[in-house]
Formats: C-alpha cells, sequence, structure tokens
C-alpha cells in the first residue's frame, strides 16, 4: 500500500500505513492491534476523522472491530477486494496439507460459511466503499470460484449490507493496490462520499 499512501499524502491526507502477521494470528487478535496502531498513528498528527482504505482481510479487521468496539472518530472506510462475505477459495482448500501456513491464522477464518468471520460481522454502520476486481494473475484459484472474481474473492462477495457505493474495476487482487484509477476513485470516495467524478452519470 505505499503508492497509495503517497498519493494520499500528495492530495492533503495523513497517512499510516499498517502492516500485519496475518499469517500467525487470528483475527480477534489481530484486528484491535492493526486498527488501534493505525488509529494511534493518525490521532497524532490532529486528526479528528480517521478514514480506513483496507485491501483485502485489511476491511475484515476494520468490520471486526467496528462490531466489537465501535471507533468514535470514524471516517469514511474504502476496502479493495475485501472478502466481506467470505471467499470459496478458503472452503475448498481449507483442507489441503500445508494451506493453514500459506493463508495464515486470519485467512483460515475466511471461509463462506456460517461460523466463519465474515459472517459473523453482520451490515456495515459506517461510509464505505467497496471496490471489487475482474482481473486474475491466478487461474487455477479463479477455476475454484464459481463467478466474475479477482483471483481470490468473487465480485458478488466483496459486497455487504449497508455500502454506500460500489465500484468494478479489471484489476486483479493484488493489481489494484497499485492501480492509479483506484486510487483517483478511493481518493474522491475519501473527500465526497462516492466513486463518481463531479458531473459524471455512471
Amino acid at each position: 500500500m505505499g503508492k497509495f499512501a503517497e498519493s494520499l499524502q500528495e492530495e492533503g491526507f495523513s497517512t499510516a500505513n499498517v502492516d500485519y502477521p496475518s499469517t500467525t494470528e487470528t483475527i480477534e487478535v489481530l484486528a484491535p492491534k492493526v486498527v488501534n496502531e493505525g488509529l494511534g498513528q493518525c490521532r497524532q498528527t490532529g486528526a479528528t476523522k480517521v478514514h480506513f482504505v483496507t485491501h483485502s482481510l485489511g476491511g475484515i479487521l476494520v468490520r471486526y472491530v467496528q462490531s466489537q468496539d465501535p471507533i468514535p472518530d470514524l471516517g469514511r472506510v474504502v476496502m479493495l477486494g475485501p472478502p466481506n462475505q467470505g471467499s470459496e477459495v478458503i472452503d475448498k482448500t481449507r483442507n489441503w496439507p500445508g494451506m493453514k501456513t500459506l493463508s495464515g491464522e486470519a485467512g483460515m477464518q475466511l471461509g463462506t460459511d456460517a461460523e466463519s468471520i465474515p459472517s459473523q460481522l453482520g451490515p456495515v454502520d459506517f461510509e464505505l466503499g467497496v471496490i471489487a476486481g475482474t482481473g486474475t494473475t491466478n487461474p487455477f484459484m479463479s477455476a475454484m470460484l464459481p463467478e466474475a472474481d479477482d483471483g481470490k474473492v468473487t465480485v458478488a462477495r466483496t459486497q455487504v449490507e449497508g455500502m454506500d457505493d460500489f465500484k468494478i474495476v479489471s484489476n486483479s487482487h493484488f493489481a489494484m493496490m497499485k492501480s492509479d484509477s483506484v486510487i483517483r476513485a478511493t481518493t474522491r470516495f475519501l473527500r465526497t462520499g462516492s466513486f463518481l467524478e463531479p458531473g459524471s452519470a455512471e
């Protein structure tokens, strides 16, 4: 997310680019650590409203914290390729040898079953824009998914009840983090609550 952070700084935002060990800890442990670290860094700059731009699992971390202990200064959130309704990839590969090591503790909690973390979170209660991809550099993973996807998550499963805007792009799950058009759309949402350019009809 380095390019994203630099671009948002150029647009006048103070940023905190938080990394986290998704392969070694569960969502319940990761979420408060990661989200609070980001909040702390932003609050130190004097921010009274904190926006989030998340990729993949990051969106679930924000939703989990918000469901457990609502963030009082939460602003707008943009999620890139989030498994808001889980991913069938986890369903189909969770019992494969080595998958727990590859996907990590948190990743294994992102299935589509009723016991998965995404399935337990419910509708969002904050301003949210979701960006889903349809490109893929992983045809093997895409073959496991039932419809349009980014190589990790289907377009349908990125969506969540309560979101305010939704955009589909042609990027893959990881390429969208570096896409100039995705960065521009995200910046618009953080400023206006919409992905649309001013005067656009679509």
